[in-house]
């Protein structure tokens, strides 16, 4: 994988200052168990203030950019600088977006809002909770009634005071 000053160049479009680009090298290096040059679930999963985050499966899906299951130190960079406390406000909330649209096709669909929030709520509400609250989540959120929210309606319900609050200090990484 080569040392961290040698990633530097490659990764371009981030909100990173170089030292901190450096400091998300060595923390990456550090996480990277097998020294494969990428992250894997499991690897995520070794750190203990992600262990009990529901979402970290799609999160790792949304930053896995090529679909191959592992993130490498480009998309780490990358889907770090979307969460960054220094990123804009849209670029967090397609990021939102995106963990709830599993399929990619720039939908939500009733069953990836179901699968999402089955995830967060796990067994605290009973299926058909949950099942009404997505419907009634759709109706409210899906204008022009095609049964499915656009990103354009998603950003519409969003609650961007909380959206602009999102992100992770690279201090913390």
């Amino acid at each position: 994988m080569g040392n961290e000053s040698s990633m530097i160049p490659a990764i371009g479009g981030t909100k990173f200052e170089t030292d901190e680009i450096r400091r998300l090298a060595k923390r990456f290096k550090k996480m990277d168990l097998d020294k494969n040059g990428s992250l894997c679930v499991e690897e995520f999963m070794a750190l203990p203030e992600l262990q009990q985050n529901p979402l970290v499966q799609r999160v790792i899906d949304v930053f896995d950019q090529d679909g191959n299951g592992e993130i490498d130190f480009k998309e780490f960079l990358e889907g770090m600088s979307q969460l960054s406390l220094q990123g804009d406000q849209e670029t967090k909330l397609k990021f939102a977006f995106r963990i709830y649209d599993m399929d990619n096709d720039g939908f939500i669909s009733n069953g990836e809002l179901f699968q999402v929030l089955k995830m967060m709520v796990g067994t605290n509400l009973k299926e058909s909770q949950l099942q009404q609250i997505v419907d009634k989540t759709i109706l409210f959120a899906d204008q022009d009634k095609d049964g499915k929210i656009s990103y354009e309606e998603f950003r519409a319900v969003v609650n961007h005071e909380v959206v602009g609050k999102m992100g992770v200090d690279s201090q913390d990484i």
